[in-house]
């Protein structure tokens, strides 16, 4: 399959996508919780139609996974070689504290991995995708589109954290990294920031799932960068269980 050549409609579904976010979250808009005490908010479910609607005309026969779609028996998903992994809105937190670190979130999976990946920040006005084994791309606020790459740190390591997830696992893996300063993202963004060389680790010692990652994670391996579990095996998708074990991402010089 030739990634590149759905790319750009990846990027304006994202985009679509992006536009009713804002608009909803320019809003007075109102906040309710699922089941497992998560927040949830009509962005969310404005995201995802706009998404499936999206990808389901671009490629018909890619079944599709999001994080606000239906639950689909792992009978049906285990067949899937290839699938749409999908997360409407990532750091639904940072949207309702209006922070503005949140984003939406388009991956392409095939074979346990995240081949490609698009990533945009509505509130931001940036957006991040990426074809891994064929370069990552930044849009910034003033449309103006480069090639990102991750950076080769210095001695103080810039270690991308999250105030909303940091825990004293995480607390003791920063402090045996040595000289470092912290540098303060929300959602997948932490990822990208790796991308684009403003960071230069992001240990997750923390609960995630499958779609909170999968885009950014195409984003930085397709910027130079890895993503590893602790025990130094790749972060496999399309699993019975959609949660992520303990990982680490980062550029090439740390695994």
């Amino acid at each position: 399959m030739h990634y590149s050549s759905i790319l750009p409609d990846v990027i304006r579904i994202a985009d679509e996508a992006s536009e009713r976010v804002l608009h909803i979250y320019e809003s007075d808009f109102k906040v309710r919780y699922k089941d497992d005490n998560s927040p949830i908010t009509a962005a969310d479910e404005a995201s995802h139609e706009v998404i499936v609607k999206g990808l389901r005309a671009l490629s018909r026969d890619i079944p599709i996974l999001s994080e606000e779609g239906k639950d689909i028996p792992w009978a049906e998903r285990q067949g899937w070689r290839r699938f749409w992994l999908v997360d409407p809105i990532d750091g639904t937190r940072d949207f309702t504290q209006r922070t503005g670190e949140f984003t939406v979130n388009i991956a392409l999976i095939e074979d346990g991995e995240p081949v490609m990946g698009v990533v945009t920040a509505p509130a931001l006005k940036e957006a991040f995708w990426g074809v891994v084994g064929e370069g990552a791309y930044k849009r910034d606020r003033s449309g103006h589109v480069h090639r990102i790459r991750v950076a080769e740190p210095k001695a103080a390591k810039r270690v991308v954290a999250s105030k909303n997830h940091m825990n004293e696992p995480t607390l003791a893996f920063i402090e045996a990294l040595g000289e470092h300063e912290l540098v303060q993202a929300g959602s997948s963004l932490k990822f990208c920031r790796i991308a684009e060389g403003h960071a230069d680790i992001y240990p997750r010692l923390g609960p995630t799932s499958e779609w909170d990652t999968a885009a950014a994670q195409a984003v930085l391996v397709a910027a130079g960068g890895r993503v590893e579990t602790l025990d130094g095996a790749p972060l496999r998708y399309g699993k019975e269980n959609v949660l992520n074990p303990n990982f680490v991402a980062a550029g090439s010089w740390y695994f």
